[in-house]
């Protein structure tokens, strides 16, 4: 299954070489490694909604409390739970991940 990370599916630019991150800079969900693999995506590309600070609609959203509602309603969340069907690693799951150091 071919499947989109969050700065391809946005097409924000905001990912390592990407055509914003001069402007913008990296957004942390491209960055994130503890993340890498969940959900088949790349660092935080399938779990950007669990990772702070990430870049969306070019301003920064903050912690996970603050804008998790937000990202109930995004279409590529919703896309990744479709497309992950049983195997959707679970927002408790990657949080805990990246609670480790």
């Amino acid at each position: 299954m071919a499947v989109l990370n969050c700065w391809e599916f946005k097409k924000c630019g905001r990912e390592p070489g990407g055509i914003k991150v001069k402007e913008l800079g990296i957004c942390p969900s491209a960055t994130e490694g503890r993340t890498n693999g969940l959900n088949h995506g790349k660092n935080g590309g399938r779990a950007c909604w669990a990772i702070a600070g990430t870049l969306c609609g070019g301003k920064v959203q903050g912690t996970f409390a603050q804008k998790f509602f937000d990202c109930l309603k995004c279409e590529l969340f919703k896309t990744v739970f479709r497309e992950e069907g049983n195997s959707y690693v679970k927002t408790r799951e990657i949080l805990a991940k990246l609670e480790k150091q």
